[in-house]
């Protein structure tokens, strides 16, 4: 019976070790399982993670390496290798939350959901500001884009050239993936553009028998010479009144966008000499592209003229930004005499 007893107990005993050390296993794969999977492991180091095109996951390695993204790259490690990461892994660019766990940014790598970049361009004068511009907020470098902005190929079949393809850029806020590449970009406005001109916008167009684009283009000359919105109706129809009577344009930011000094204050002589055919002084009629990126106001304001009989302006002899406009050339020699003496007070010569 005594030892009927001790049996029991010592089978009890086996029992209840055997339990303890069943737990302790347990415990020690759950914390291990919780870690790989569960355990916050993204740092605050970085905003976002940036999986560039073509890349593999020994790039994505080095990127948690080189800025500290992650506590842990071991358990990450591991459960990249569980989850088969590097067989589904897409490029882009993803928003990184601090405490954010290792299940968390694989299944969000995995699943391709990266947050979008907002693009925001108006008023760039050249293709080289404007490819550098992308190249910062989207993964393709500069000389992607500007091959494509170059090539008459290319453009054609767009139905632009290589001189007036800004045109087809209406300056905006457009959200955008990272690694969206030059082809997709230009695709996609091309069909925003397409969404601006609207019938009725093409029939304002028509009223003034331009085309969309000889209208963004007089609108990138009225942009360059209008401080404020509300002359830039009066400077559109001035210009178009020049155009229909067959005058030249003489429009100044023609000159210094044909110079390419744009740090200029006051066009000279010696700058109208510039042979060039953005040079309105030289060349009748519009210049064969934009000489900026025109904003939707601009644009809008060609389409909405103001109805006047001005055939001169020039800049108001106050600074103030506005302009004095005239209809005849005697009108217009007492106002530019006025703002060349203000010039000459102030010693600004160029």
């Amino acid at each position: 019976m005594i030892n009927e007893k001790k049996n029991l107990q010592g089978t009890a005993k086996i029992a209840i070790i055997v339990v303890l050390v069943l737990l302790m296993v347990g415990l020690f794969f759950g914390f291990k399982f919780y870690k790989v999977y569960f355990s916050p492991n993204v740092t605050d180091s970085e905003k976002y993670l940036y999986i560039k095109t073509g890349g593999n996951l020994d790039d994505v390695y080095f990127s948690f390496k080189d800025k500290s993204i992650l506590k842990d790259i071991g358990s990450f490690s591991q459960a990249a290798a569980k989850m088969d990461l590097a067989l589904s892994l897409k490029p882009g660019r993803y928003k990184l939350i601090p405490g954010m766990n290792n299940r968390s940014l694989i299944n969000m790598i995995k699943a391709g959901n990266q947050e979008p970049v907002n693009l925001k361009f108006q008023n760039i004068r050249r293709k080289q500001e404007f490819s550098g511009y992308l190249a910062k907020s989207l993964e393709p470098d500069s000389l992607s884009f500007i091959q494509l902005l170059d090539s008459a190929v290319f453009l054609e079949k767009q139905g632009f050239t290589t001189d007036n393809i800004y045109t087809m850029f209406i300056p905006n806020t457009y959200e955008m993936y990272w690694n969206t590449s030059p082809t997709e970009f230009f695709n996609k406005m091309k069909t925003e553009y397409e969404k601006f001109w609207t019938p009725e916008r093409m029939k304002k167009a028509e009223a003034l028998n331009l085309s969309p684009i000889q209208v963004s283009i007089l609108a990138s000359i009225v942009d360059a010479e209008a401080i404020y919105n509300n002359e830039m109706p009066i400077i559109a129809g001035l210009y178009l009144n020049r155009l229909k009577k067959g005058i030249l344009l003489q429009a100044d930011p023609t000159v210094i966008f044909a110079n390419g000094d744009f740090s200029v204050k006051r066009v000279t002589n010696n700058l109208l000499k510039k042979d060039s055919k953005y040079n309105t002084y030289k060349h009748a009629g519009l210049p064969p592209g934009p000489i900026m990126m025109p904003s939707i106001k601009a644009v809008d304001a060609v389409l909405n003229k103001n109805d006047n009989n001005y055939i001169y302006m020039c800049a108001k002899e106050d600074f103030s930004g506005y302009h004095s406009f005239a209809e005849t050339r005697q009108e217009h020699e007492i106002n530019a005499k006025k703002y060349r003496e203000a010039l000459n007070k102030r010693k600004i010569f160029r």
